[in-house]
């Protein structure tokens, strides 16, 4: 084939008769499997679909590892522990179908598509505060931390642990079906 200008939309296609977008995909969805393997997760324990939706099975204790970020649109379908990790962000659309410990982590703020099905655990980070509306679907702790204000709409299901904070007065629109533990 010569190349001629007649003949440059024939190049520029791919030869497996991928489309730009799907190509781009394989390429995530092997970072991801690459992502897996470094921590010593087999595939066995996680899917990917066509969307690039990753749901963990079971517990994902990743406590005291060199982790630094997860993956978008990850859910893990039992525990996450993340503490002690050098993490400093949470993904986009991370859900946690059990509880989540972020303490002794770098976490600055949570995204505001969090979903936490158990105690979320915030102690001894540097969290300054906290998404409007969101809901804890356990017990929420924020001891020794630079929080000084609650959300608004902020819903826990279990206790509220607020011991060692900057905290001063609570939200009228706060809802606790626990205790609040509080130094004020």
């Amino acid at each position: 084939m010569k190349l001629v200008p007649e003949h440059i939309n024939e190049l520029n296609q791919f030869t497996r008769g991928l489309d730009p977008k799907a190509a781009m995909s394989i390429g995530q969805v092997s970072q991801i499997h690459k992502w897996f393997s470094d921590l010593g997760i087999e595939r066995s324990r996680y899917s990917i679909d066509d969307k690039l939706n990753i749901t963990v099975e079971g517990d994902l204790d990743l406590e005291n590892t060199n982790i630094t970020r997860l993956p978008d649109n990850l859910t893990v379908n039992g525990y996450l522990d993340l503490s002690n990790t050098n993490i400093t962000r949470l993904p986009d659309n991370l859900t946690v179908n059990g509880w989540l410990d972020l303490s002794y982590t770098n976490i600055t703020r949570l995204p505001d598509n969090l979903t936490v099905n158990g105690d979320l655990n915030l102690s001894n980070t540097k969290i300054t505060s906290l998404p409007d509306n969101l809901t804890v679907n356990g017990s929420l702790y924020l001891m020794n931390t630079n929080i000084t204000r609650l959300p608004d709409n902020l819903t826990v299901d279990g206790g509220l642990w607020i011991r060692n904070t900057n905290i001063t007065s609570l939200p009228k629109s706060l809802k606790v079906k626990g205790t609040i533990y509080k130094d004020f």
